[in-house]
């Protein structure tokens, strides 16, 4: 009975590590007069929450602005923000799947010179939480008091439901890829008849034309 038990405790366990969780970055952001992006991007289910928090570090005449982005087609750009200073908390829920980026930029202050940037950044503290990882569950617990009990049910609630989530995901993309090989298969198919009877076609006209030839040469009857 206990074995019976650990089994899909185990297995819901192994799920939940491959579920997305929090990503903490910290790096140099560079200054420049014109800044490219620098993003960091994390992968996201549509419709899942996501909890941004930049921690912009201190730096005379520099002007950092956020932008959160994603991967899709439509490239949705959820918000942006100009002159982040200190700790900045921001919160999204996707619209597609695939990545959610969060990009910054360092602008340079024009009374600064080019040679003084080059020894100018800032540091940014990123972190990046999604799907069941973003939720205050404490805030949650408070709000409805709830038990200590209720909180970690409402937890694994919210766990289980990535899970989910995630495997018609996964299924989703394994009957788009069967699709895409079923197609590309066919095509390749197609391909070869066409060449086979192309090949076929101009062989049989390379020997009557031959033959031809070599008639008007009167070298065959």
């Amino acid at each position: 009975m206990t074995f019976s038990l650990l089994r899909p405790l185990t297995t819901l366990l192994l799920l939940c590590l491959l579920l997305p969780s929090a990503n903490a970055i910290k790096f140099s952001l560079q200054t420049y007069r014109f800044p490219p992006n620098k993003c960091i991007w994390n992968t996201a289910h549509n419709g899942a929450l996501v909890i941004v928090t930049a921690n912009v570090g201190p730096g005379e005449n520099q002007r950092v602005d956020i932008e959160i982005i994603d991967s899709s087609v439509q490239k949705n750009v959820y918000l942006s923000k100009r002159d982040i200073k200190a700790e900045t908390r921001l919160a999204i829920t996707t619209h597609a799947e695939g990545e959610v980026g969060v990009c910054f930029k360092n602008y340079l202050d024009k009374s600064v010179s080019s040679e003084k940037a080059t020894k100018m950044a800032r540091i940014i503290d990123l972190d990046v939480d999604i799907g069941a990882e973003a939720v205050d569950y404490n805030a949650i617990a408070n709000q409805e008091s709830l038990s200590g009990l209720e909180t970690e049910m409402r937890k694994l609630e919210g766990l289980v439901k990535e899970i989910v989530d995630e495997m018609g995901y996964l299924k989703k993309r394994e009957e788009r890829f069967a699709d895409t090989n079923l197609s590309t298969q066919q095509r390749v198919q197609n391909f070869a008849w066409f060449s086979l009877i192309s090949l076929t076609g101009l062989g049989v006209w390379q020997i009557f034309h031959l033959r031809s030839f070599f008639r008007r040469k009167y070298l065959i009857d």
